[in-house]
């Protein structure tokens, strides 16, 4: 007798719940991807060692893509042909910007990318979900404050792609506002750290602070060559910098430089889950960073829309996910709805000090 096959999907076979996750795991910005991979993989991690969701583990699998938009857009075809549930935790505004449209085709969630680019946000995609406030929300707060300052010539030092891009026009946005424009524009090529025009430029223009818009390798450069010209102006950062590489990298060079974040400090007593994060971190032997715990908050999210039923299919993630109104996990306030994607507009700033600690 003739024996029928029946063909199922990877995912019928797999009682995991598979996310998808493209960052730089190699590169210049390479601390940034491992840094969100790892932060979300410890939350997961102990949701899967307490039994998962509902019987079933977390699997994130993540690839390098370099930071260079088309490895993401291969990575993000692999991971969709893959049958992920969603994907998630994305490092990068041009590397999101190659990767979207893939998920909003295949209907396939698109959760807590580490970027703030109004790409994510505008026009409304049903499949795109932010976890942190905007760079127009960033900007908009540094440039208050160097307005409070008493600085008038602001000038913006910015990586010439999409990120770039996006942050300017935060800041022009928020000059704008207070009928001000950019005193001087420079710019440095994405995974790269040669500024020598981008500092001949801002030296002989001589501003008195300068956003900048770029990765920790290229910032720590500009500031190091700037200063070095004799340049004497406030450096102020987005978050996407990475703070702990930025002092690193930086030194005592540091001193002043300042950063506005989307996360409360990782070593606040204010709230409970950053102390579970700590603990988690300490556990695994690695290092505090904003980074890691943006990825952990997100995962931390992530992991309260499956358990309100959004495990069984990516249209039920959606839907969980949008049903997370008003809702204060350890109290940070996180809010989705059907016509709101982006879950937080939290902002602080901070400065580095000489020893490469934040100062709030």
């Amino acid at each position: 007798m003739a024996l029928a096959l029946t063909f199922v999907s990877a995912s019928a076979i797999s009682q995991d719940i598979v996310l998808g996750q493209s960052v730089a795991l190699s590169g210049p910005a390479s601390e940034l991807g491992r840094e969100m991979q790892f932060g979300a993989q410890i939350y997961f991690d102990s949701i899967n060692a307490a039994g998962g969701v509902r019987g079933r583990k977390i699997v994130l699998k993540t690839l390098d893509d370099g930071y260079e938009p088309s490895r993401a857009e291969a990575n993000t075809r692999r991971l969709i042909d893959d049958d992920v549930l969603a994907l998630f935790g994305y490092v990068g505004t041009p590397t999101s910007a190659a990767s979207i449209p893939l998920a909003t085709t295949a209907k396939v969630p698109f959760f807590g990318a580490f970027t703030g680019a109004e790409l994510l946000r505008a026009p409304f995609n049903r499949y795109v979900f932010n976890v942190r406030a905007s760079y127009f929300d960033e900007t908009e707060l540094i440039v208050k404050q160097l307005v409070a300052e008493g600085l008038t010539r602001i000038a913006v030092f910015h990586q010439n792609d999409s990120y770039g891009q996006a942050g300017l026009a935060g800041v022009e946005r928020a000059l704008a506002a207070r009928k001000m424009t950019v005193a001087m524009k420079s710019t440095v090529e994405r995974n790269s750290s040669d500024v020598r025009n981008a500092v001949d430029a801002m030296v002989a223009a001589k501003p008195e602070a300068i956003v900048m818009i770029s990765a920790y390798a290229s910032c720590a450069e500009f500031i190091k060559q700037s200063k070095a010209r004799g340049l004497l102006a406030r450096y102020a950062n987005v978050s996407f910098v990475g703070t702990k590489s930025l002092a690193k990298a930086l030194g005592p060079l540091g001193s002043g430089v300042m950063i506005s974040q989307v996360v409360p400090s990782p070593v606040s007593e204010k709230y409970p889950w950053v102390n579970e994060y700590r603990r988690m971190v300490t556990a695994k032997g690695g290092e505090l960073s904003y980074t890691s715990l943006e990825g952990f908050i997100a995962a931390r999210i992530f992991v309260e829309a499956l358990k309100r039923g959004g495990d069984s299919s990516r249209e039920a993630l959606v839907r969980a996910i949008e049903g997370m109104r008003d809702v204060s996990l350890g109290g940070f306030p996180v809010f989705f709805s059907a016509d709101n994607h982006s879950a937080s507009r939290f902002v602080e700033l901070t400065v580095l000090n000489r020893d490469g600690q934040v100062r709030y």
